[in-house]
């Protein structure tokens, strides 16, 4: 693995000259970790590396019971310090791959686009050029952008395994691995190898895992991060080259750029409002999150009047400025003469001014440079675009245009897109604490004795009725529940939030698990109980501070959905709030619990159908509908590329609105490389772009096949589900193997997330979450929750015709695939999980099942079920091999194989051993710490599990 004479084995066959580069990347990093690993380990560590990857490569190639043998003595035998160093080291070659392959991807666009070749589907230049040739006039795209929000939200969730050390340290050695692609002299490129030496050598001795449980504060940290490496600067600079693109497919006439002057894409955050299965986020996170918000935007505000401070020397000796920048230098708290005929330079110095003391006002605790003098915080963020706006207006109108665009529009974009909040922060928790909340209430103000005892047409109207009162039913001389107390404090301290960061700061307020009318209502009444929501009471006008969103989750609730909107907009209180928003409702939907609820297939056919149904509703009620799409890294929890994703929607269901979750160690795949981060935004916004505005009429099954495809769909959705539950649910021992076979109890132990895995205490499928559901069978390599079910329900249904309606039947199929974008994009993300599950790896954490009888049969079902799926995804597509259509991505997950192997069959040994010494009720800290070590590196090898 780690040098020159097996490098050959682990990296991409070179197809052509395009993959020379990769191939070189990789030898070369795997050759450092090689020499550091014998640095560090000695040549005996060293030989015991390579021996075990040459006897699993073995083991893969040829399915050699006697490399299984040799494998298992051979781990077995090593001693505890050499199963760490053994584990540390495929680990750490998991992160180099990704790295070297990352960097390979941004050689190859930037060769693309030197070489002048045609825009690239997924960009936004090529979603225009479709757009105007389909005939989309320019002005429709215009207002596209001025009413847009696409807002890729960043979320804490128990799978993200990386600790922000080792990611800046990958950080750094991406750069010095991208440096070695420009022209350099000898010197420069020894100086470039040694310091990628150390580069590596640091990540060896940094220590990759947790040894204390994450906190939120913590999370919300390892969150910034992003912000400072991608989003501060590539979203910015993404809106410069959206206006450039426009201005390429829509030129006006006089070849001017009208600017875009909205923020159509926003970040969110979930990191400090989430509380839902979290006890530990409080109105304190929520404080300390925005108070991390402002201090981090304000910082890159600060930095950036600095250095525009020092660029613009423009002196009104040589030309003149506005009146309007005249008088904002002439408020500066500058007086020194040297900078008198200096305007810009001192209008800045007051602008920095105010700056530092704002950010002192929002909770900022370090100003590294102090300012020249007092000045005024900003009332809010506008005031801060608007003296930037003067500098803007002022360089224009005076021969100074070619000086803003290099640093002055772009701190102008970051503040419209940021402001002083930087990232909206949702607040979310399950329908059963307001419940439990409003009961409290109810019961001490003596309004209703047993909420929760009502039927819910009863709490319906009582509900109603309480939001038509001017009393509040909260006393603050009553003792209430401490849940209450801290619920109420929770949603005054949003309340204030709003009022210190802007509205900006939190708008959104998403009930899990929304099952009725009554759980929107309840909220509503929280709200109001808070001053969140107020009513004039002579006019009877109302207003509510955060906009209220269901979240539907398992496939019960994704069916009940629509109808639970259509009553809830029904509502005389709730269609003044809703016109308040803009005439605009958001409805969420969770791809996690629906897939662990009812499979791979099942889920996204009801979320298809969930989909269609609130278009449906929404446009009787003259409702603008916005989906908030809580998608997982895994393909079974709603992952897989987002573009297709986008573009796979049902009709009618983007129309430039979309939000969408950003999750655990996904968050690291795509936003940790600035480059690769500005092509995942781009490619939400060309999406979203293309989704909301090509005609519908282009797509061939729209043309009267669809409804056929559709009823098809729902015959193969039932018959998937009833497979799934029949193993999952109805199995007796399924939940006892799944137990054993996967490695959920070590994840559990992990310092991964602040939130527990499960949300019981219990060994119950239905408590567990469904993250770390996904998450352990992603790393025994059977990704199950990807594709269980399809390959029996596509069986039975085409047996359950005869003869030569068979074949009718598979006809069907195959034309689903090729014309229904759904059902394409459906099969492509099967194809991608399939490609990366694995029996001969799965087969060895069968045998920590201990029931012999047990794990034959049910490990049996699963592999039946493979076989089925494969047979019938081949039989539609027609493709024998996984991955044909991207053989990029194919050579990759192939090629990984050869490290990730090793992981797993290191991290079977050592649950073994960690669970005969819990039996013996002993504990081995080096035992845990390799589990943990061998879940990270499978985790980074795999990229998108969790």
């Amino acid at each position: 693995m780690l040098n020159d004479a097996v490098a050959p084995e682990i990296v991409p066959a070179a197809g052509s000259d395009k993959d020379a580069p990769l191939k070189e990347d990789i030898r070369l990093l795997g050759r450092l970790l090689g020499d550091v690993l014998r640095e560090q380990e000695g040549d005996a560590v060293f030989n015991v590396v390579e021996t075990i990857r040459q006897t699993s490569v073995r083991f893969r190639r040829e399915a050699d019971a006697d490399a299984a043998l040799e494998l298992d003595a051979m781990l077995k035998e090593l001693s505890r310090e050499q199963t760490i160093s053994v584990v540390r080291a495929f680990s750490y070659f998991s992160h180099l791959a990704n790295i070297a392959e990352d960097q390979h991807h941004i050689r190859r666009r930037r060769a693309h686009l030197l070489a002048g070749s045609p825009a690239q589907k997924g960009s936004v230049s090529f979603a225009l050029r479709k757009l105007r040739l389909a005939g989309v006039p320019r002005k429709t795209v215009d207002t596209f952008f001025q009413d847009a929000l696409i807002a890729p939200v960043l979320t804490a969730h128990p799978t993200e395994v990386q600790r922000k050390s080792i990611l800046d340290a990958e950080h750094d050695i991406a750069r010095l691995l991208a440096e070695r692609d420009l022209p350099q002299t000898p010197k420069e490129r020894h100086a470039n190898m040694q310091l990628l030496r150390s580069r590596v050598a640091t990540l060896w001795q940094t220590r990759m895992l947790r040894y204390s449980k994450l906190t939120v504060a913590d999370e919300i940290e390892n969150a910034l991060s992003y912000y400072r490496i991608t989003f501060l600067r590539e979203l910015p600079g993404l809106y410069d080259d959206i206006e450039d693109d426009i201005a390429a497919e829509y030129p006006n006439g006089d070849g001017t750029i009208e600017p875009i002057n909205a923020a159509y894409v926003q970040m969110g955050s979930w990191i400090g409002g989430d509380r839902d299965g979290n006890p530990n986020v409080n109105a304190g996170t929520m404080q300390h999150a925005l108070a991390r918000h402002a201090t981090t935007i304000l910082d890159f505000y600060l930095d950036e009047a600095h250095a525009l401070g020092a660029e613009l020397s423009v002196s009104t000796l040589m030309v003149g400025v506005s009146a309007e920048l005249q008088a904002l230098a002439d408020q500066s708290p500058d007086a020194s003469p040297h900078r008198s005929d200096e305007p810009y330079r001192r209008a800045l110095i007051g602008i920095y001014a105010r700056l530092a003391a704002t950010a002192r006002a929002l909770g900022a605790t370090n100003i590294l440079r102090k300012e020249v003098g007092a000045a005024a915080a900003y009332p809010d963020a506008a005031a801060f675009v608007a003296d930037l706006r003067t500098i803007v207006a002022s360089l224009e109108s005076h021969h100074g245009a070619a000086l803003v665009r290099p640093r002055l529009a772009t701190l102008a974009r970051a503040a419209d897109i940021f402001g002083f909040h930087l990232a909206s922060l949702d607040m979310r928790q399950t329908s059963d604490v307001h419940e439990r909340v409003l009961a409290d209430l109810f019961a001490k103000s003596g309004v209703a004795a047993d909420y929760t005892a009502l039927s819910e047409e009863d709490k319906q109207a009582l509900l109603l009725n309480e939001l038509a009162q001017p009393r509040l039913l909260y006393s603050p001389y009553i003792a209430y529940a401490a849940e209450t107390d801290s619920e109420l404090a929770i949603l005054r301290a949003a309340r204030d939030i709003r009022q210190r960061y802007g509205a900006r700061a939190i708008r959104n307020y998403i009930i899990s698990h929304t099952e009725t009318v009554s759980d929107l209502l309840e909220v509503l009444l929280l709200q109001k109980e808070t001053g969140l929501l107020r009513t004039d009471w002579q006019t009877g006008d109302s207003i509510c501070e955060l906009m209220v969103i269901p979240l539907f989750e398992t496939i019960p609730d994704l069916q009940r959905a629509a109808g639970i909107m259509s009553q809830v907009m029904a509502l005389p209180l709730v269609k003044q709030l809703i016109a308040k928003q803009g005439q605009l409702q958001e409805v969420m939907l969770g791809y996690s619990d629906s897939n662990k609820d009812g499979g791979f297939l099942t889920s996204n056919w009801e979320l298809y159908k969930a989909e269609l149904a609130l278009v449906a509703d929404f446009q009787k009620a003259g409702v603008k509908l916005r989906l908030f799409h809580g998608r997982g890294g895994t393909v079974g929890r709603g992952g897989g590329p987002s573009y297709e994703a986008i573009l796979a929607q049902p009709p009618g269901t983007v129309n430039g609105q979309i939000r969408l979750t950003e999750q655990g160690e996904i968050i690291a795949s795509k936003f940790s490389n600035a480059e690769i981060g500005r092509r995942n935004l781009e490619l939400l916004v060309a999406a979203t772009l293309e989704a909301s505005l090509a005609p519908q009429e282009a797509n061939p099954a729209r043309n009267g096949q669809l409804a056929q495809f559709e009823a098809v769909m729902a015959q193969l959705s039932d018959l998937a589900y009833h497979a799934y539950r029949h193993l999952v649910y109805e199995t007796p021992g399924f939940t006892e193997y799944f137990f054993s076979a996967t490695p959920i109890a070590e994840i559990a132990e992990l310092n991964l997330g602040s939130r527990p895995a499960s949300r019981k205490a219990n060994q119950r499928i239905e408590d567990l979450r469904a993250i770390p559901w996904g998450f352990s069978w992603g790393q025994c390599r059977l990704l199950l929750p990807g594709w269980f079910g399809f390959g029996s329900a596509i069986e039975t249904w085409i047996n359950q015709a005869d003869g030569a309606a068979k074949d009718d039947r598979i006809a069907t199929l195959r034309a689903m695939y090729a014309e229904w974008p759904f059902f394409a994009t459906l099969l492509s993300n099967m194809d991608m999980v399939l490609a990366k599950t694995d029996l001969a790896i799965a087969s060895r954490y069968a045998e920590l099942v201990a029931d012999q009888g047990l794990r034959e049969r049910i490990y049996k079902r699963i592999t039946d079920e493979h076989g089925n799926t494969l047979r019938c995804l081949e039989l539609i597509t027609g493709n024998t091999e996984r991955l044909a259509g991207n053989p990029l991505l194919a050579r990759s997950i192939q090629n990984r194989f050869a490290y990730l192997d090793p992981l797993n069959h290191l991290q079977v040994e050592l649950i073994k051993r960690n669970r005969a010494l819990s039996a013996e009720s002993r504990i081995d800290e080096r035992v845990h710490r390799g589990i943990q070590l061998s879940i990270n590196g499978v985790a980074a090898g795999l990229r998108n599990t969790g």
